[in-house]
């Protein structure tokens, strides 16, 4: 292993490392490898940001594999089909964030307090 890539994120199924000599990005999912200059895993990252889930799920929903969301790598004649999940979980690798938590606030919380 070469002792200038670092790890930046890890999950379950997936590693995102950054070589500083090639300055190279490399994401690892599963069984696939992508290798990404900063600007195309920028560009990666948005067309995840842009996915839409549900439609996807919806769209077509008698196809013979539970993978139904298309991911399109490189030229047209390849395309990756993921699932929900997986999708989600590139996201959090690439610290993609596509909703945020929002902190109660008192007056949301409709609770009666009792003193002991």
């Amino acid at each position: 292993m070469c002792p200038s890539i670092k790890i930046l994120n890890q999950s379950k199924n997936g590693i995102l490392t950054f070589c500083n000599q090639s300055k190279l990005f490399q994401l690892v999912y599963n069984n696939l490898c992508f290798e990404f200059y900063e600007w195309e895993l920028e560009a990666f990252g948005n067309h995840l940001k842009s996915l839409d889930l549900n439609y996807w799920e919806k769209a077509m929903p008698f196809a013979p594999t539970s993978r139904k969301i298309p991911i399109s790598v490189g030229n047209k004649c390849f395309v990756i089909l993921v699932d929900k999940n997986e999708v989600l979980e590139l996201k959090r690798l690439l610290k993609i964030t596509s909703n945020s938590l929002e902190f109660l606030s008192a007056k949301d919380i409709n609770y009666r307090f009792i003193e002991n």
